[in-house]
């Protein structure tokens, strides 16, 4: 491209002849003449088609739409193994997940678990301690995994409980707030207790003096190491289930956009 047709400038012939009023050249000038001429008609048109290649371009990503690139970038890393493609050890995960929970460990985290087959009875029973036997409330566990689920942006757990939550007697305004990465408003003092305790072991990796006087007198010591058990053990799940990208079911939408960091 000549470098006046880059600076939208009038190529140098006509600059010339505005100049020095030239009509007839020597033939050695008259070349080139049309050699620049060439050359400027080359850059204007590489110009041209690198704006159609551009306006082209931007068109193909609009009929693509954002939700078809979002699919593109989350594609799901880990999907659930098809049972002739499992090892033996797996298998044997497979069917003590079957027996003690009477459903198949198809879904997230448990299908992306099963990479690692010893895991999987294991954080099985942990899950059914906290839905059975925990020291805190079902109100108060559901809340605390809310609060882990914010922290990790991880919508297929936040979705999973969210029904549950709202059952256990959650308000929804409160799940809204942590949605949204705000305090919640008008909690209970149990809820209020557990809040402070949980942000500030996520925002501090420890607790303050006072904020372990408040959940232990609150909770006893059992209710405190089962509030930082729940955080730790939804971390641990949001942490490999952000690894797989692991997709929310088939027609649920996110409810948390990533936090500002």
């Amino acid at each position: 491209m000549h470098e006046n047709a880059r600076r939208g400038r009038a190529p140098p012939w006509k600059e010339s002849h505005r100049a020095y009023g030239i009509v007839h050249m020597p033939r050695s000038m008259l070349r080139k003449e049309v050699i620049e001429k060439m050359l400027w008609r080359k850059g204007q048109l590489y110009m041209r088609n690198e704006k159609r290649v551009t306006r082209r371009f931007l068109s193909a990503l609009l009929i693509l739409g954002f939700s078809s690139i979002v699919r593109l970038i989350a594609q799901d890393r880990m999907p659930p193994i098809p049972p002739d493609q499992m090892t033996q050890e797996q298998k044997k995960a497979f069917a003590s997940y079957q027996e003690l929970r009477k459903t198949d460990p198809t879904a997230p985290p448990w299908s992306v678990l099963m990479r690692v087959p010893d895991f999987v009875v294991p954080a099985l029973e942990m899950r059914l301690h906290n839905l059975n036997h925990s020291a805190l409330s079902p109100k108060l566990t559901e809340f605390a995994i809310f609060i882990a689920s914010r922290e990790w942006t991880n919508n297929f757990e936040w979705n999973a409980h969210y029904q549950e939550g709202i059952k256990a007697g959650l308000s929804p305004a409160i799940i809204a707030a942590l949605a949204d990465g705000r305090r919640p408003e008008h909690m209970a003092e149990d809820e209020e207790i557990l809040y402070d305790f949980c942000t500030e072991l996520f925002h501090n990796q420890s607790v303050s003096d006072a904020t372990y006087a408040r959940a232990l007198d609150k909770f006893g010591e059992a209710g405190v190491v089962e509030a930082a058990s729940l955080e730790g053990y939804y971390t641990w799940l949001a942490m490999v289930m952000n690894v797989a990208r692991s997709p929310l079911p088939a027609g649920a939408k996110p409810a948390l956009a990533p936090l500002p960091r």
